[in-house]
Parts: C-alpha cells; sequence; structure tokens
C-alpha cells in the first residue's frame, strides 16, 4: 500500500530518472544535470542511450567554448549523468520524469512498470503535451504522485514549463515539482489536465487553421507564414513551425484536442493526415510544407511550389500622387509611408482643422525620427512639405491612387467609396485599408469595381513591414500590378490574399486571442499564467491579454463578430466574457481597465 502523501516528508530530489532519451528526454537531463542533480538516463534503445551521452557531451562542450562552463564543472555535469536500458535504474529516484512517444499504450506500459520499481514515495510526471494526465494518473497504484511536467523543445533554453494537476494529484506534489522547476531557472505555469495544457492548447488550434488556410488555396505558404511574422512579431510562421515539430506530431496533439473538445478548429486539417502518412513530417523528413536541404536541416530549397522572383507580368499603372482618406492614427501613419517614400499626398480630411491636426501629428512622427538619428533634419522637413492638408475630398481629382482609413463601418466606408467615383479621375487606384470588412462591398458602391483593391496597413504604419494586398473578384490585373509595385517603392512587404474575413493575419489572430479568453472564463487558468505561457513557449511578443488590452476589447468583439458571421463556426463565436467586459466599457488601455486595469495618464 502507497504510504499517504500527506505523512512522507517530500524529497529534494536529489536523483531524478529520465523516461526517453529522444531530444526533449536529453534537452531535460541537460537541464537536470546542470542543476546538481544526479540523472538517470533510460530508454529501451541502446542507440538512444549513446545518442543521448554523445548529444550532451556536445552540448556541454559547445558551453565551454562559449565560457558557460568550466571544463571541471562540464566534468562535473557528465559524472552525474548515467545511462541504462532497464527501468529498473530508477529505483532510486525521487523523481521520474518520462517522455516516451506520445501513446496510451506506451505512457501506460511505463508507468505500471514504474508502479513496481520505485518508492513509495517518489514522484511520476508525465512529460505529455496532448494525452490525459488524469487517466495515467488513474491507471497508477499512486494516481496522487502522478502530475504532468511539460518542458519545452528546446529544453535548455526554454523557460516555460508547465504543471499539470490532475483531480487525483496531492498538492504537495505539486508544490514540490513547482519549486524544482524555479530551482532549474524555469518559469512554472500551473494548469489544469487538458490536451494541450496552455500553450499547445492555443497554439495549435492556430496552426491547424494555419494548415487548413494554406489547404484552401487562400494564400501561400510563403505569405501565411510572412503574414503571421511581420503583422504579428512571430518569431516564425506557422507553416515552418509545423514544419519544425514534425507534422505527425501536431496531428497526434490535435486529434487529443479534438477528442475532448468537439472544437471544429482543433479537427486537424486534410492536409496534416496527407503529409504524415506520406512521410512528409517537416524537418526530420527533408520536406513537409517546404523542403529542406537534408532531413534535420533548417535551410529551406526551392521546389515546385515557390513563387518565380522574376517582375509582374502585368505592368502596373503610373502613381505619382496619393491621396489619403482619414484623420485618425492609421490616416496619419500611411501619409507619412507614402510621402517618406517621395509621393506627392493630398491628406484629406472631413475638415480643414482635422486635417491640419494630422498633418501635426506627422510632423511630430518625424520629430521623433530625427531625434533618434532616423532621419535628417532636412528629410523630414522635405517629407513633411509633400503632404497638403485638405478639407473636402474633392482635393483627390488628380490623384492616381486613394486610400481610404476611415471608420471601420461599412456604410462610412460605402458612402466615401461613392464619392470618391465621382472625384477621382478615371484610371486611379481605389484602396481600402479594411481589416475585416469585405473589399467588394466597397467596390460595388461604385462604377469602376476593377479599379478598387485592399490594402490592409498594419498599426503604427510607418513602423510595421506589413501589407495585405486583397484582391476581389472584379479587381483589375493591372491594378493588382500597381500596388504591387507601390508597395515596393514604400518598403512594405506585400502578401497576398482573397476577399473573406479577416484576410490572413486577423483570421489566424483572432480565434487564438477568442480562445485565450474561453480558458479564462472557464477558469481553467490565469491571466498571467497565460500572458507568460505564450511568451515563454509561443515566443510572441506579448502574451494575448496584454495585446487584446492594447488592440482595444471593442475592436477585438468587432473582429470576431465578422469572423463568426462570415464563417458561421461555433468555435469562433465571442467568449462571453469578451462581450461583457466590452457592454461594460472596459475597453483596455484606452480607458483605462480591460482585462487589466492602467494607470490613468
Amino acid at each position: 500500500m502507497a504510504t499517504p502523501l500527506s505523512d512522507t516528508p517530500l524529497s529534494p530530489f536529489k536523483t531524478i530518472a529520465v523516461v526517453g532519451l529522444g531530444t526533449m528526454g536529453t534537452g531535460i537531463a541537460e537541464v537536470l544535470a546542470k542543476a546538481g542533480r544526479e540523472v538517470v538516463g533510460i530508454d529501451i534503445s541502446e542507440a538512444a542511450t549513446a545518442k543521448a551521452v554523445a548529444t550532451l557531451e556536445a552540448a556541454t562542450a559547445r558551453a565551454v567554448e562559449r565560457g558557460r562552463l568550466t571544463d571541471q564543472e562540464r566534468t562535473d555535469v557528465l559524472a552525474r549523468v548515467r545511462t541504462s536500458t532497464d527501468l529498473s535504474a530508477a529505483a532510486e529516484a525521487d523523481l521520474v520524469i518520462e517522455v516516451a512517444p506520445e501513446s496510451y499504450e506506451t505512457k501506460h506500459q511505463i508507468f505500471r512498470a514504474l508502479d513496481e520499481v520505485v518508492r513509495p514515495e517518489t514522484i511520476l510526471a508525465t512529460g505529455t503535451n496532448a494525452l490525459s494526465v488524469t487517466r495515467l494518473a488513474a491507471d497508477s497504484a499512486r494516481p496522487e504522485r502522478v502530475l504532468g511536467l511539460h518542458f519545452f523543445n528546446p529544453a535548455p533554453a526554454m523557460k516555460l514549463v508547465e504543471v499539470v494537476s490532475s483531480v487525483l494529484t496531492a498538492p504537495a506534489a505539486v508544490a514540490a515539482v513547482t519549486d524544482l522547476a524555479v530551482e532549474l531557472g524555469k518559469e512554472p505555469v500551473a494548469v489544469g489536465d487538458r490536451p494541450g495544457f496552455v500553450a499547445d492548447g492555443l497554439l495549435f488550434g492556430y496552426l491547424n487553421q494555419a494548415a487548413a488556410m494554406y489547404e484552401a488555396k487562400y494564400a501561400s505558404r510563403e505569405d501565411i507564414d510572412a503574414a503571421m511574422r511581420l503583422g504579428c512579431g512571430l518569431p516564425m510562421g506557422p507553416l515552418a513551425l509545423l514544419d519544425l515539430i514534425g507534422i505527425d506530431t501536431a496531428r497526434t496533439v490535435l486529434d487529443a484536442m479534438y477528442a475532448e473538445s468537439r472544437d471544429r478548429l482543433h479537427a486537424p486539417a486534410p492536409i496534416l493526415k496527407q503529409l504524415s502518412e506520406a512521410g512528409l513530417t517537416g524537418r526530420k523528413s527533408g520536406r513537409g510544407f517546404y523542403t529542406y536541404e537534408a532531413p534535420g536541416g533548417a535551410t529551406v530549397v526551392p521546389d515546385a511550389l515557390t513563387p518565380l522572383s522574376g517582375g509582374l507580368d502585368i505592368p502596373g499603372r503610373t502613381v505619382r500622387s496619393v491621396g489619403v482618406a482619414g484623420s485618425g492614427t492609421m490616416a496619419s501613419g500611411i501619409a507619412e509611408v507614402f510621402a517618406k517614400a517621395g509621393y506627392e499626398v493630398v491628406l484629406a480630411a472631413r475638415s480643414e482643422e482635422k486635417a491640419q491636426a494630422a498633418k501635426a501629428r506627422i510632423g511630430k512622427s518625424l520629430s521623433r525620427s530625427v531625434d533618434k538619428g532616423r532621419m535628417t533634419a532636412e528629410a523630414a522637413a522635405q517629407t513633411l512639405e509633400r503632404i497638403t492638408p485638405a478639407g473636402s475630398y474633392d482635393s483627390f481629382a488628380e490623384v492616381d491612387l486613394a486610400v481610404e482609413a476611415v471608420a471601420e463601418d461599412l456604410e462610412i466606408k460605402q458612402q466615401l467609396f461613392a464619392t470618391l467615383d465621382k472625384v477621382c479621375k478615371p484610371g486611379a487606384v481605389l484602396a481600402t485599408t479594411t481589416s475585416s470588412l469585405p473589399v467588394i462591398a466597397c467596390a460595388r458602391a461604385t462604377s469602376r469595381p476593377q479599379d478598387v483593391i485592399g490594402m490592409h496597413f498594419f498599426n503604427p504604419a510607418p513602423a510595421m513591414k506589413l501589407v495585405e494586398v486583397v484582391r476581389t473578384v472584379l479587381t483589375g490585373d493591372d491594378v493588382h500590378s500597381t500596388v504591387r509595385e507601390v508597395c515596393v517603392k514604400i518598403k512594405k512587404h506585400a502578401v497576398e490574399c482573397g476577399d473573406r474575413a479577416g484576410f490572413i493575419v486577423n483570421a489566424l489572430l483572432f480565434p487564438y486571442l477568442n480562445n485565450a479568453i474561453k480558458m479564462v472564463q472557464e477558469h481553467y487558468a490565469s491571466l498571467d499564467d497565460i500572458d507568460a505561457a505564450m511568451k515563454l513557449g509561443g515566443g510572441y511578443p506579448m502574451g494575448p491579454f496584454e495585446l487584446l488590452d492594447v488592440v482595444g476589447l471593442d475592436v477585438s468583439l468587432a473582429i470576431e463578430k465578422v469572423l463568426h458571421r462570415e464563417f458561421r463556426d461555433p468555435g469562433l463565436a465571442p467568449a462571453p466574457l469578451l462581450e461583457h467586459l466590452v457592454a461594460a466599457g472596459c475597453l483596455g488601455r484606452k480607458t483605462g481597465r480591460g482585462f487589466r486595469e492602467y494607470a490613468r495618464r
């Protein structure tokens, strides 16, 4: 009979066994040995144990070269690690961390075998990121001592560790393992037991949607990845990240998530199954969404799907002058971008006063650039001189390109496009910066829908490199070429997509944000833990709640509603908590309170 956990003082985990010596298990062993723990690495494969030792030797040698370890420290670290192919080697371990392949059958066999081997007070941790910790605990003779300890790859570098409790886990076991994570220099977050936990639970839904977007031929793999890197500041695009993780691994995680949630956002995109079954699992096989120089390599090589690097087949129209409609932050930012690139800009608003205020805002922005040494005072003055403020859209009579950046309201935009249709000369390109409304609805408000296209800039426009170029079914080829050429001249990276809600970035970003809100709403994890998990585990520059408060909860809710209305997917329905906060006037930083409270300036 197992000793009651509350009656036994927890060990400080002097000896820790790691079962499964793949990449993750070897990385965890390295972290533990460097932190002074005695490590027993166990794998049924002698080749795996030999490879783990060689990997540790190489990693510690690099650490010596970089001055992170002395020769003596390296010798001590390696001496603390011993390997075995027999689970009985875990007999004296205070903690066992299992990181075997993601299979219930495999993990169940390991846990049942460990029950026969380890001491009654030993804690058993599973490194699963997709399977039920509760189910594994229930199969064990000591369910109160079983929990999840989910490291992220590469374990030596990644700070996040998710500590996963089941309803059976004793609080003292959670506390002991949490303390260990802190001692290892990691940042633990406490989560409950559901597939994917926090980081992967949010990440894999987003990756799945990106795969489905590519499968639908809505955008190219390069444009999807570039859009999320440049539009959200992510270190990797979703399709490149799927190749890194392993497409077969992603499919396993999503299968487990869908089995529990029945949320269509988690139902693996068919392309993941097709690639997995063809053996095209990503970097490790040398081919997945992209093709790599060699299996296990990171260098992408051209293949049949790689875009040609030549110029556009159809020449664009000449653009010398640009009209920007609007007086807000986005309009003034876009006007600044065009003026910096040498275009003559007419900045028109509903009144001369508003237009002058927008130009003054640009002047302040340019002054900051001068102060930071990004441009000379002379260049700033010349840029500002190219901008002509106007209180009427009649001033757009001679512009070659008109870009609207007014309120995100379809009726307002349609009225503006009807006006532009009347005042702009024949052949002028008419562009909308909408982030969520149908471009075709703006085009149909004119008598020349072939001249209308979407140019979705990101805020702040002078700093953000991305522009989503949105063609409707009626947009002319020469208009498309014109906007692509303009994007090159204003030094923006253009990505192509069709005219559907959210385009690329918002269609992938906002369901992820909505799912994060649902986690808090369901009391699964705290705001702080979710934000920390996504920054530390996913490489996001901001956690989802930080980002929601910056974007504005009212703006976020509006985009969520548009996505839900267009795709009719129940999983895209805005989280009630978001609706309640907006109804209460808690809109984020701009009101001083959103998901968090802010000091008013």
